[in-house]
């Protein structure tokens, strides 16, 4: 298990500061991210924002979203879509090239040129899937009383929206790619880390207005954030730990002098997925809900067709048996699924590499025994990190219910998995940043 991360002092603060190439990193992500907090006020034009406001609040699944857009989708602004499209975009192409060969010579086989032409098919379909998105979106709206301002109701204001909603959603992309590129952090996984930390306050404030004069809704809270404490330092465990496998490595002799001959081991984390597992759970499970949600909002005039599409949006709302029975498993195979795609985690490959250079795991014979011996491993320590990450994932939703604090609900498991995760990742980041310029001393190892 990974040491505790020491506390920094001033002068650590001011070396990480002076870092070379640090600072510059830490002050474009801050921009950047300033940036997209700016958009995500910006409002559509001739959107009446605060009727679709009302009905975000209301609405479990338009809600979950609003959150994780940072309430650029609660306020219909330019940025409404989010990093949704692109995430979306980013699980299917990932989903697609292992099952068609070529692209999946291109991920595994052509180096970086490869993933450079697997991240344009992705920007590709981006744009695709916000056109879709943004078509609904608007339809949506269309069909909402007093969403639309008067006047505008005309065929250009929608394909003009459209473009603009699209437009946001490649503009999202592009300042997540530029974060992961030039600043620190993933990009995606930062954004959506941004626009949970600035929906805290708003469900803080529901929060009071509901426990303020009740006892028994106050011990409930008491006991619903220490489980939310208990689950935020049970996942800095899980996402740190690791599986080491030790590896024995050859002597070699030199003149008068013996080289090498030292055990080493490899680490393979019990998590090592990430957040990633969560996120694309999320936008997999939100994207069939969003469009059923929006479809119910709509002026539908068959009552056998709207009592069909409010029966299937209630099943599939974040809040119900289905979702929680679906997201577990979408939880527990994307994390499977990332880490057969993962280059540092395939056997086969490892067992060549050790086997070239004449290394071996003590008692198992190098090549083909040594593949097989590592594929047991991966599978065991894969599935008890899904297995925890799953599990982990619907704790805190269940005390919510059981509390009674449902206002929490949104920044429950889900998001707590996804802001330790960033926080944990920027971390890291940082601390090979200064390792690589000898301020080992700013960390403990």
């Amino acid at each position: 298990m990974a040491q505790g991360i020491k506390m920094p002092t001033g002068a650590d603060i001011a070396s990480m500061w002076q870092a070379s190439g640090l600072k510059q990193k830490i002050l474009f992500t801050f921009l950047m991210i300033a940036a997209f907090r700016l958009g995500a006020q910006m409002p559509l034009f001739g959107i009446n924002n605060a009727v679709f406001s009302n009905i975000a609040q209301g609405n479990n699944i338009i809600g979950f979203l609003d959150l994780f857009s940072g309430g650029a989708l609660g306020n219909v602004s330019i940025f409404a879509l989010g990093i949704g499209p692109f995430i979306t975009a980013s699980i299917i192409v990932q989903l697609v090239s292992v099952v068609i060969p070529s692209l999946e010579r291109l991920q595994k086989e052509e180096g970086e040129a490869g993933r450079r032409k697997l991240s344009q098919y992705t920007r590709v379909f981006t744009v695709i899937l916000a056109i879709f998105q943004s078509l609904v979106f608007m339809a949506f709206l269309r069909h909402l009383p007093g969403a639309i301002v008067g006047g505008v109701s005309h065929i250009m204001f929608y394909a003009s929206s459209v473009l603009v909603l699209t437009a946001g959603a490649v503009l999202v992309m592009w300042i997540s790619e530029l974060i992961t590129e030039k600043g620190i952090g993933n990009g995606g996984s930062l954004i959506i880390f941004v626009g949970i930390i600035s929906g805290i306050p708003v469900y803080a404030s529901r929060t009071a207005q509901i426990v303020v004069n009740s006892p028994m809704l106050q011990l409930g809270l008491i006991a619903l954030l220490a489980i939310f404490f208990v689950t935020m330092i049970f996942i800095v465990y899980m996402q740190e730990a690791v599986r080491k496998v030790i590896i024995v490595n050859p002597k070699r002799q030199v003149g008068n002098k013996v080289y090498g001959g030292m055990n080493s081991f490899i680490p393979f984390k019990l998590n090592p997925g990430g957040v990633m597992p969560i996120i694309f759970a999320i936008a997999i499970l939100l994207f069939p809900s969003t469009v059923l949600s929006i479809v119910g909002q709509a002026d539908i005039k068959s009552v056998a067709a709207k009592n069909f599409i409010v029966h299937l949006n209630q099943i599939m709302s974040p809040d119900g048996l289905v979702y929680y029975a679906l997201y577990f498993g979408l939880i527990v195979a994307l994390t499977f699924f990332y880490a057969s795609i993962m280059p540092n985690m395939q056997p086969k490959d490892i067992a060549d590499n050790l086997k070239k250079y004449g290394s071996s795991i003590p008692g198992i014979k190098p090549g083909k025994p040594t593949a097989e011996a590592l594929d047991k491993i991966l599978t065991k320590t894969t599935f008890i990190g899904a297995l925890g990450l799953g599990i982990v994932a619907l704790v805190p939703s269940f005390a919510s219910h059981v509390t009674g604090i449902t206002t929490l609900q949104g920044i429950g498991a889900t998001s707590l998995i996804i802001m330790v995760g960033v926080a944990l990742d920027l971390i890291n980041q940082v601390r090979t940043h200064l390792l690589a310029r000898n301020y080992e001393t700013f960390l403990k190892e």
